[in-house]
């Protein structure tokens, strides 16, 4: 089998109860076809798309409803045939609980595809491939979000792709079930990747939690010597990118670089599927693989069209789908509690968790900071985690940029090992947000500034123009053209007093 031993382990990071076999003892499901399907114009990285659809008209599955608006953008297709019923602002999973513009579908039942165009990539060229996939709507579907045909059209020559398949926090098994139902939709989708990459190599990084997985994908690769495996141990952070990367091969990836400067890129296992059935099939990214967790009865991973009420998977899994339920997208690590069930299932959504009240509010007193260090001894990102929420605490927000505040990955380590309950990461991210909006006020004032003394500069240099045209004027006006205008005064002086002088014998006469 092509699996490699060695590993290089990151510092800190946490061993946590993973609570993933509960969601991995059922295959993936479906549901019927919801009533609506509600798609946010923003499930991206970048600018919102632009609507291409008219409210009323009559749209299949697959269809265009919204294009990429320029290139870090991504386009939204329908996910069954039906009729485009609004445009209109409703609530999104998103963490500040606001409105966004969605397109609503009402299906029509039939599901009636648009024609596929499976694309023949061994035979075309690899950048009009690329061009092809910057239509498909594919995103990072670990959570990121970034458009993926970005992160194939680079300047960097890449030499080894990175397959995510660690899926490191706790409760979330989507990929996990990905790879076991779908392990050789993957290695064919590694395959094509390598291509468009002209990369060498793949390597797989995979949790030693995923037998089954590792058992099916070492099967599929036996032969292939361009593809391997690497195990690596059920630690949280792993599945970061840089966390992963260090794990696989050792190499640090630096401090503002990027891993394509390296020779490496990364993919994640599900987006590595969505590249294979767009290419193959000619289907655009418009379903994902999305765990529903936590309290419901029958915890299961579902395999569910874009815009499908979550409410829909949590009353199907056995939960209550109750506005003041609490649920969080994401892991219970990184993820944020959703502001209603009452929203769209969107690209960036691999799980939901009904959550117990401790992973919404640790309800636990706050202690004073003991100094004990066991946060720095978890951070996988070597900061010093105790003096970065001192200097968050008092607001001290330069000095927390000097220890390296925007450093954080956020991950929650510290938080989960603190002995004195202090939601650590709480105080980062308020710091970060305080710089970040002090600096977007200052570049505004900036800006601001600048057109100011535009505008000054722009009068000063009309008012400079004028005088200058009025001087040119007087100085191109001849000596006899002057004695004319002089003579013509006199004359015109004259004539009146030869009026006035009438005017007044006409009267004595009179």
């Amino acid at each position: 089998m092509n699996i490699i031993d060695t590993i290089f382990k990151f510092n800190g990071g946490i061993k946590a109860d993973t609570k993933k076999s509960v969601s991995t003892v059922r295959p993936i499901k479906k549901i019927k076809m919801p009533k609506q399907l509600i798609l946010p114009l923003r499930q991206h990285v970048g600018k919102v798309a632009k609507l291409k659809v008219n409210i009323g008209e009559k749209v299949l599955k697959g269809q265009l409803l919204a294009e990429a608006d320029g290139n870090v953008s991504a386009a939204i297709h329908a996910p069954t045939s039906g009729t485009v019923a609004s445009l209109e602002k409703q609530l999104i999973p998103h963490p500040s609980g606001l409105p966004d513009y969605c397109v609503t579908l009402i299906p029509d039942g039939k599901d009636t595809w648009v024609e596929k165009k499976p694309i023949n990539w061994k035979k075309i060229d690899r950048k009009e491939t690329i061009k092809k996939i910057s239509e498909s709507g594919i995103v990072g579907l670990g959570g990121a979000t970034f458009p993926t045909h970005l992160k194939l059209n680079n300047n960097n020559e890449v030499k080894t792709l990175i397959v995510n398949a660690a899926e490191c926090e706790p409760y979330i098994t989507c990929d996990d079930m990905l790879m076991r139902e779908k392990s050789a939709e993957l290695i064919e989708g590694i395959r094509l990747a390598l291509h468009l990459l002209g990369a060498q190599n793949a390597i797989i990084g995979i949790e030693d939690n995923k037998p089954e997985a590792i058992e099916k994908l070492a099967l599929l690769i036996k032969n292939d010597a361009n593809i391997s495996i690497k195990i690596v141990p059920t630690i949280y952070p792993s599945g970061d990118a840089k966390r992963l990367i260090y794990l696989i091969t050792g190499i640090q990836i630096a401090k503002g670089k990027r891993s394509t400067e390296y020779g490496m890129q990364m993919f994640n296992v599900a987006t590595i599927i969505a590249l294979y059935k767009f290419i193959h099939c000619g289907e655009p990214s418009i379903t994902r693989i999305i765990t529903i967790t936590g309290k419901v009865r029958t915890p299961n991973n579902y395999e569910v069209l874009f815009g499908t009420p979550l409410s829909d998977l949590i009353i199907d899994a056995g939960g209550k789908a109750s506005q003041n339920g609490s649920f969080i997208m994401g892991g219970p690590m990184m993820g944020y509690k959703l502001p209603s069930v009452n929203v769209p299932v969107t690209k960036a959504m691999n799980c939901v968790i009904d959550a117990e009240p401790e992973m919404i509010e640790n309800n636990n007193p706050v202690l004073p900071c003991i100094r004990c260090a066991k946060c720095a001894e978890a951070c996988p990102v070597n900061l010093q985690p105790q003096e970065l929420f001192w200097f968050s605490q008092s607001n001290q927000f330069e000095k927390a940029e000097n220890y390296n505040l925007f450093d954080c990955i956020e991950c929650g380590c510290c938080s989960y090992v603190c002995p004195s309950n202090i939601p650590l990461v709480q105080y980062y991210r308020y710091a970060k947000s305080e710089i970040i909006s002090d600096r977007y006020a200052k570049e505004e004032a900036d800006i601001a500034r600048e057109r100011n003394d535009f505008r000054l500069e722009r009068l000063q240099r009309e008012k400079e123009e004028r005088a200058k045209k009025i001087a040119e004027r007087k100085a191109n006006t001849s000596s006899d053209e002057k004695s004319k205008v002089i003579d013509e005064k006199r004359k015109a002086i004259t004539e009146a007093l030869e009026r006035v002088k009438q005017e007044g014998v006409s009267e004595k006469n009179d």
